[in-house]
């Protein structure tokens, strides 16, 4: 006999739901959300456990590897798009529901597990995502900034980051009370660019030392930045049988629509890591409007912006970028420019 057994995770609770091959509920039960406590529940059952299975979350990645090392069997962490498609008939949705359908989908083995990354990937991420965080943040302080000078008729105009502060009390130095209030916001501004500057050194300083991130960013468009988040985001090349596979998984191919005579494409899927589509976005973008050099890749991106417009052309960009970026990482290569010359259009 197979048992299988459902974890629905919340912050504080998790609901179990245990069944048999049959589909016969056996246990169930509300535990703490603690990876101690979910092994010695699951292990006092008694019972040979074919698979035990969760959703993808915030305490996912984290749980499934603390209870696989306290002797948990066949940990899977389950697509949560998966799981919600699965279970969207249901009228009543509650934990309880919800662990006995994730233990039904495991006995059904109709889901889609989903790789659980190493403590030290979700470490980069960690790096990348908070970076990521004071870059917006100091944006929002500036744009804060603008609008109240705006209230005053001062228009600051082009100022750079690192001389944004002088520049304000510069502006508001005949309006005390105004530059009083404004400078509760620079003493911020200038605290998170300091916080920033460390961060960066942090990013450069794992950038230099990553023999892998050093050959990716030999494809133009591609820093640090950039290169770090791809590795996180696929953190082990094998996973991927084919290159061509990279871009689907990132969310960077369209979406497909078949059903009798309507067989339609449309906007990319978006699925996958966020961060990195966005990464590869960027970086393709660097590569079609501001690096000179030519290369292959450029002289074709080039072209599907000359049929198809600028923006589909970055987003078809983004999607090669990735495939030959896997390709290089699985082959130990750099980037190989040809000798390809400008397009006529696009040097007249």
């Amino acid at each position: 006999m197979r048992y299988y057994a459902g974890l629905d995770v919340s912050l504080a609770e998790t609901s179990v739901c245990v069944v048999d091959e049959e589909g016969k509920i056996l246990r169930e039960a509300k535990v703490a959300s603690e990876p101690e406590a979910l092994a010695t529940w699951l292990g006092a059952l008694g019972l040979p456990l074919t698979r035990v299975g969760l959703e993808t979350g915030a305490l996912a990645g984290w749980l499934c590897e603390e209870m696989t090392e306290l002797g948990v069997p066949n940990v899977v962490c389950m697509d949560a798009r998966h799981a919600r498609a699965a279970m969207v008939a249901m009228t009543h949705k509650t934990d309880r529901n919800d662990a006995r359908g994730l233990a039904q989908m495991l006995r059904t083995g109709w889901f889609r597990q989903v790789h659980v990354k190493a403590r030290r990937t979700m470490e980069l991420r960690t790096l990348l995502t908070s970076r990521k965080t004071l870059v917006l943040k100091i944006g929002d302080v500036e744009n804060q900034i603008r609008g109240s000078l705006c209230l005053f008729g001062i228009k600051l105009g082009t100022a750079k980051r690192r001389t944004f502060s002088e520049r304000v009390r510069e502006l508001t130095a005949d309006l005390p009370r105004v530059a009083a209030i404004l400078d509760v916001l620079l003493q911020a501004h200038s605290a998170m660019l300091l916080s920033l500057d460390r961060l960066n050194r942090m990013v450069l300083e794992i950038a230099r030392e990553h023999a892998v991130c050093r050959r990716l960013m030999t494809v133009p468009g591609v820093g640090a930045v950039v290169g770090l988040t791809f590795i996180a985001a696929i953190e082990d090349p094998a996973r991927f049988a084919k290159s061509r596979s990279v871009g689907a998984i990132l969310g960077l191919v369209p979406r497909k629509h078949q059903s009798g005579e309507v067989d339609r494409n449309g906007r990319i899927t978006k699925t996958g890591d966020t961060e990195a589509r966005a990464a590869l976005f960027e970086a393709a973008h660097v590569m079609l409007h501001r690096v000179k050099k030519w290369s292959g890749l450029k002289a074709w991106a080039t072209k599907v912006a000359q049929r198809q417009g600028n923006k589909r052309a970055t987003v078809a960009l983004a999607r090669k970028m990735a495939v030959v970026m896997h390709r290089m990482w699985v082959d130990g290569t750099t980037f190989r420019f040809s000798a390809v010359e400008a397009p006529a259009a696009a040097t007249a």
